[in-house]
């Protein structure tokens, strides 16, 4: 609709902004017109909702106050995401606000604005517009026994002699920029024309060029460098996000991913590694995108941080289709940097060497250095996925970490360096390499941990697999012994561990035994209270796993896993007024066996671990006495524990193998 201007007796500057408001307004209808046709082509009958979500990094000093990215939901195509820009401009511009639109995403439905504060809970309120998120810093985690500790060095040799070079993978880093030219990766590392960074904090910071390309040239050395790398073969690409004080944005992380998944389709490629080296704050937005190219096949690893706090307070450490990875030091502790350190808790995956590491220096063409962090330890572990990724191209990222965890070396790190209530939730798990590598069909297991339950009663705690992982076990832990046991269950096509707190209960752990086995197949099978238990119906199965919830009691002698009419277990045995749930999986390609331990007097611990050649899968503790914590399986050792003072507790392990 035309607007009219009272134009007679208006002083010319009044005139002018007149006109400019009358303008805008006109543009703004014209916008919300082309959007509402834009909407209702791709979404016919979209119901309207409440405000978006609004997040922030929580710790101000990270911020970057002006400029938001603006997720849409999922589904929304090309055509929301600009019309949603174009009605926050015309509606912004309304107000009286300028409003830039900084980039349009194409890894994810959203878009980059610049834009004042004092309109946000305008934009929250636009159609299609799933949560706004304030763009963050991200920042460098830098703080050749490192080889030595990978993979002992041959005794006819004395040297570093890993069983590949990685030739076969390609990497990306993105850090800083890279001194190319250095004698250690001249030619292994080829810097693309991308770059995405933000000013320097002062305008009186010297960029000398050895300032600026310090923390990219020593990760690409110890990636690939010719005399201190760790894949000596790989080719690295490297993508400058970070500028000369090793600061970076969370927006322009994303477009850097986003320039990834474009070179791959314009020319696909694997298998291919995407490096993370930095750490910034939890961001759901960075997350996504992370996710966004697992789920296309990439291999993403990131550093853990060095805060010397729980990972999964960060990002991208907190993704759990990313692999992070804490540091160790040379002794194979936890690395500590002045009065921080590595970060630990559920979501790293392991630790790999990240104090002192000799490097490339971007001082000289020739010059070494010492650096130390996350990012150190994170590009140990990119190497070592691209040697293994090289004797097994076809790898899926879900087959790939369990073959990292499976080559770890195992309880080495003094857990008392974290902070108590994460010790058994952090991996005692050191990045390491065999001699040979090779294709193998071996069932591969992990747990995954939850984060702590709510206090309240039946507070609930949910941990769950990656995407190409398959749940064959599901327990629960509880410090206090108030737990009401758990439960398995599938949700959205995927299984989950779902742990229960009891009244007066301080809180609840759930664990899922993760694993890949390529036919796995298995179902979940519930029982009722009157029933006894549950069981696998079908006699061409074997069961994996049972768990035991009790929906009032707190769960002492809830349940056990027996054996059936054949030599494997097939039957979660409870009482009656106890839902037993059990993981059938087809025999045909599995063979399980139950094992377990009696202790002979009392005892806070009790532990059974499955023979050599057999991988644990169910881990369950039973008790006459409600004084169990519950059960969890550390590697392939099963773990029951009880309060001081109650009857100890029977572990009771299911170990399941090929049947090749």
């Amino acid at each position: 609709a035309a607007a009219s201007i009272p134009a007679a007796g208006m002083a010319p500057r009044a005139l002018a902004l007149a006109l400019v408001l009358v303008l805008a307004r006109g543009a703004e209808e014209l916008v919300l017109a082309l959007g509402a046709a834009e909407e209702g082509a791709a979404a016919v009958g979209a119901a309207p909702s409440g405000p978006a979500a609004f997040h922030r990094a929580a710790k101000a000093s990270w911020r970057l106050p002006g400029r938001y990215v603006v997720m849409l939901r999922a589904g929304s195509g090309e055509a929301e995401v600009r019309g949603t820009a174009q009605q926050l401009q015309a509606r912004a511009a309304w107000r009286g606000y300028l409003t830039k639109l900084l980039h349009v995403f194409h890894l994810l439905p959203a878009f980059l604005v610049k834009m004042s504060g004092d309109i946000l809970d305008m934009a929250l309120k636009l159609p299609h517009v799933e949560y706004i998120e304030e763009d963050a810093y991200v920042f460098a985690q830098s703080i050749p026994w490192n080889l030595r500790r990978i993979m002992p060095p041959q005794p006819s040799s004395g040297t570093y002699n890993p069983p590949n070079k990685g030739d076969l993978v390609q990497i990306y880093l993105l850090d800083t920029s890279v001194q190319s030219t250095h004698r250690e990766i001249e030619g292994r590392v080829f810097v693309t024309d991308f770059g995405s960074i933000p000013e320097e904090d002062s305008t009186h910071f010297h960029k000398q060029v050895n300032k600026c390309d310090s923390h990219g040239t020593h990760v690409a050395g110890v990636l690939s460098g010719r005399d201190a790398g760790v894949a000596t073969g790989a080719k690295v690409r490297s993508l400058r996000v970070l500028n000369c004080q090793g600061k970076g944005t969370i927006s322009r992380t994303l477009i850097g991913l986003e320039f990834i998944k474009a070179t791959l389709e314009a020319q696909p490629y694997a298998p291919l590694v995407v490096l993370l080296p930095f750490a910034g704050t939890y961001s759901r937005v960075l997350n996504a995108g992370c996710r966004r190219m697992a789920r296309m096949g990439v291999v993403v690893v990131t550093a853990a941080g060095n805060y010397k706090d729980d990972a999964c307070l960060y990002s991208p450490a907190s993704e759990p289709e990313v692999i992070t990875v804490g540091a160790t030091n040379s002794e194979d502790q936890p690395a500590s940097f002045g009065t921080l350190g590595t970060n630990f808790g559920h979501c790293v995956d392991l630790f790999a060497p990240g104090d002192d590491i000799i490097g490339a220096s971007s001082d000289c063409s020739t010059c070494f250095t010492a650096q130390s962090g996350t990012s150190q330890a994170a590009a140990h572990v990119a190497g070592i996925a691209s040697m293994l990724l090289s004797a097994e191209p076809q790898l899926s990222l879900a087959e790939l970490r369990q073959r990292l965890l499976h080559f770890a070396t195992k309880n080495v790190m003094d857990m008392a360096w974290f902070p108590e209530e994460q010790w058994l939730q952090t991996p005692n798990s050191v990045a390491g390499l065999p001699v040979r590598l090779g294709t193998d069909e071996q069932l591969y297991c992990r747990s995954v941990w939850s984060a702590r339950s709510g206090l309240t009663w039946h507070a609930t705690a949910m941990a769950r697999c990656a995407g190409a992982e398959e749940m064959l076990g599901c327990s629960s832990f509880s410090h206090s012994g108030r737990r009401l046991g758990e439960h398995m269950e599938e949700k959205d096509g995927q299984k989950q561990c779902v742990a229960h707190n009891a009244f007066r209960g301080q809180g609840v752990y759930a664990i899922a035994r993760c694993c890949t086995w390529p036919r796995a197949e298995c179902r979940i099978h519930a029982g009722s209270p009157a029933a006894g238990g549950a069981g696998c119906s079908l006699q061409d199965h074997v069961l994996t796993g049972c768990s035991f919830h009790s929906p009032a009691v707190v769960l002492g002698d809830g349940g056990r896993p027996i054996t059936g009419l054949g030599s494997g277990p097939s039957h979660c045995a409870s009482r009656t007024e106890v839902m037993a749930h059990a993981l059938c999986c087809p025999a045909a390609s599995l063979e399980c066996r139950l094992k377990e331990h009696t202790p002979l007097g009392p005892t806070e611990k009790v532990t059974v671990s499955c023979d050599d050649g057999w991988t644990l899968t169910g881990c369950n503790a039973h008790s006459q006495s409600p004084g169990t914590m519950g059960a969890y399986a550390m590697d392939d050792t099963c773990v029951a524990a009880s309060v001081r003072g109650s009857s100890a507790a029977v572990v009771i392990a299911i170990c399941c193998r090929s049947r090749q």
